[in-house]
């Protein structure tokens, strides 16, 4: 991966973090954004949310936010306008990265524990 692609995903992920924080986030929840992968010809964003919400389903945030792609890509548009000639498509996954390492500590108890 070269520099400008590392510093797009920076600026992706600050000013998208923003963005959401600020104008999408459901009341009693919390999303983050954890990492943004652009393709190569910066034509499409991999959007990766971790998303806290006590009294709601995740996956209702998530269809949410895909409806709101339209307006979040346009108030993205306002902030990089002059670093980008494309806005690329936005695509929002949940962050798997907590799952990831749950399972990596439980491979390290049943070595211990041998």
């Amino acid at each position: 991966m070269n520099i400008r692609l590392k510093r797009l995903n920076e600026l992706f992920r600050r000013d998208l973090s923003e963005i959401i924080q600020r104008n999408f986030q459901p009341d009693g929840s919390f999303v983050t954004i954890t990492k943004v992968q652009l393709s190569p010809d910066l034509s499409i964003a991999k959007v990766y949310l971790s998303v806290f919400s006590p009294n709601r389903d995740s996956k209702t945030i998530y269809s949410y936010l895909d409806d709101q792609q339209k307006q979040i890509k346009f108030l993205l548009a306002s902030r990089i306008r002059n670093q980008v000639r494309k806005i690329p498509e936005l695509h929002f996954y949940e962050d798997d990265t907590n799952e990831y390492v749950d399972s990596i500590e439980q491979l390290f108890k049943k070595i211990d524990k041998k």
